[in-house]
């Protein structure tokens, strides 16, 4: 697969959420898990997971939007839909109805947040332990602010971004920061500095 199909995410820094996601040549403003981004994520610790994942299927509003053309599987959101955030539960990680005995997350909001939700294939083939649930890139609080694990973007952006997801689509997670990408000069690059920065002037 070419990285032309590749969305890839990378934070900022390691002490901020806010990060930048790149498909194709564009790049998104987005924010990832107020816990940061960790390879060796686990339930309830707010972190997004390091790695590289399929695209599932997108839930939607469709009361609050009207949803472009995609290629992914998409359905309406219910007010009885929930997803299930409980190890202990054969429905871990999956879409449940609600109400419902087990820890869940209601998919059905009204802080907008989930109005556009594409499932992120993390922990689902089959879930297993307490390695994290209800990995998705959805829609951001107008502060950018943290997530509990997800990636999120503002509500345009991600209406921009959804019909260039395909079934081959891959979200990667990149586990260094950009601000790591820049590294220091070394000693032999100052000194060819020196050289450049030379003018014969100055004799």
């Amino acid at each position: 697969m070419t990285d032309e199909n590749v969305l890839i995410v990378q934070a900022d820094s390691a002490e901020t959420s806010l990060g930048w996601a790149s498909l194709g040549g564009r790049r998104w403003r987005c924010t990832v898990g107020a816990g940061g981004i960790r390879e060796d994520k686990v339930e309830g610790d707010s972190a997004t997971p390091v790695g590289e994942f399929p695209l599932r299927r997108i839930y939607f509003r469709n009361d609050r939007l009207v949803l472009p053309r995609v290629a992914l599987p998409a359905r309406p959101i219910s007010e009885h839909d929930g997803w299930c955030d409980d190890p202990r539960s054969p429905s871990y990680n999956r879409l449940v109805n609600i109400p419902n005995e087990w820890s869940h997350e209601k998919m059905w909001r009204e802080d907008g947040l989930y109005d556009l939700v594409v499932v992120v294939g993390y922990n689902d083939d089959p879930p297993e332990g307490e390695w994290g649930s209800a990995i998705f890139l959805h829609i951001a609080r107008d502060d950018y602010a943290g997530t509990q694990g997800c990636v999120a973007f503002a509500r345009e952006d991600l209406l921009e971004l959804l019909p260039l997801l395909t079934r081959d689509t891959r979200l990667r997670v990149l586990s260094h920061a950009a601000n790591e990408d820049a590294q220091p000069r070394s000693q032999e690059d100052e000194r060819m500095k020196q050289f450049e920065d030379f003018d014969e002037k100055d004799w």
